[in-house]
């Protein structure tokens, strides 16, 4: 096997909500206990809380912009945590993903939505067309906690007895590092950028 191949993939966790009091906490902390657990993957949590990312998109990228580029491109692939607001996605997400382009470029992008009766499916609908458009390469397996607040204790994070999402993750893990080791190798024979 060839050497990059045996080293882990490296996974962006990126935290879909800026809301004060969010429950994104919770579920991406569950997300990443997950993803430890695993084993196949090195991780990067990525918080729009902490980048300090401008409130506009500006002419010339600061550095709390060009270090979150940075960032995105040394992953191999992403996690999404996103809530849906008003049958959509965050504006602090949509502005996070907007301010990159060619890190996100043949790479594999999971998702894990909560929400309310339809568990934050909507949001990963419209997500699923962004990313699209990025040229990254949208799983089809998601987690989706529907009536959150029922399925995950917000103070300790552990699940309300049922192992379906843990299920759900395992297989949404497993064929993540299928395609981030597919989509590394074929980055390494042939750069995206050169594909026209």
């Amino acid at each position: 096997m060839s050497e990059h191949l045996r080293e882990r993939s490296k996974v962006a966790l990126i935290l879909g909500s800026a809301c004060e009091g969010r429950l994104c906490d919770t579920v991406a902390a569950w997300v990443e206990q997950s993803v430890r657990a695993g084993g196949e993957f090195e991780i990067d949590v990525i918080d729009p809380l902490a980048l300090e990312l401008p409130v506009r998109h500006e002419h010339e990228d600061g550095p709390a912009v060009q270090a979150l580029q940075q960032r995105l491109a040394d992953a191999d692939a992403f996690i999404v945590v996103t809530p849906e607001y008003n049958h959509s996605y965050p504006a602090a997400l949509k502005f996070l993903i907007d301010s990159v382009y060619e890190a996100w470029q043949a790479k594999p992008v999971a998702f894990v939505s909560y929400g309310g009766i339809a568990g934050g499916l909507r949001a990963v609908e419209h997500l699923r067309h962004v990313f699209a458009e990025l040229h990254a390469v949208g799983i089809r397996d998601v987690v989706s906690f529907a009536n959150v607040w029922e399925s995950i204790d917000e103070r300790s994070g552990e699940l309300r007895g049922s192992t379906s999402a843990e299920r759900s993750m395992s297989t949404l893990l497993s064929r993540l590092h299928w395609w981030a080791e597919a989509l590394r190798h074929a980055r390494l024979v042939r750069p995206y950028q050169q594909v026209a």
